[in-house]
């Protein structure tokens, strides 16, 4: 499996273009912003879908740019594709509605994309809908847990002992997994659980 980190938008935030080597399809995991970029590290792959791993605006800022493309959330963060002060952007002068899901992911969710095996777990704490993707060897955590840290709680739908609960739940994993992060360097399971635990 390929994974290409692109940091977009105003608040850095990490989008990544997965694939396998060979390939004619990947998926996107969090279309942050500037569309251009993204499509050229697609380097000719059809996006076969997008995946948000919630949905405030800084994760969801290109969406526009690949309408066609099957767009996949938590049914609990669908409001923020329609309302800008659920999705944070109006704090950020954003208010441009986004493209609507076409598909939800829940608790446990399997899904077979781009020749990919993608496994769903809820994680709200960040937001009521926060997801991750674990896909091969690698966690895909948007904001419920950064190198270091976690994602804010005070916006909408954040709940501080639920991505407390988030959290531990994904540090009693035994997989030593690859953490890539909705913002800031990558980091792995194990040295996550070393500050934690």
């Amino acid at each position: 499996m390929k994974i290409d980190t692109l940091v977009l938008g105003p608040v850095q935030t990490n989008c990544y273009i997965v694939y396998n080597e060979g390939a004619k399809e990947a998926v996107i995991i969090d279309p942050a912003a500037e569309p251009e970029k993204i499509q050229e590290a697609l380097d000719g792959k059809r996006a076969a879908a997008i995946l948000l791993t919630h949905g405030h605006f800084d994760h969801t800022g290109a969406l526009e740019a690949f309408k066609g493309t099957p767009i996949y959330i938590h049914p609990s963060d669908d409001v923020m594709l329609s309302d800008p002060v659920w999705s944070a952007g109006a704090m950020f002068r954003d208010k441009a509605p986004r493209p609507a899901a076409t598909d939800y992911v829940r608790e446990g969710m399997k899904l077979h994309l781009a020749e990919l095996d993608i496994t769903v777990m809820h994680t709200p704490g960040h937001t009521l809908g926060s997801v991750v993707y674990a896909i091969g060897d690698t966690l895909f955590t948007g904001d419920t847990l950064f190198c270091g840290g976690y994602g804010r709680t005070d916006l909408m739908g954040g709940d501080v002992d639920e991505i407390a609960r988030s959290i531990m739940r994904l540090l009693r994993e035994e997989k030593d997994w690859i953490i890539c992060p909705g913002h800031g360097s990558l980091s792995t399971l194990n040295e996550e659980k070393a500050r934690y635990i």
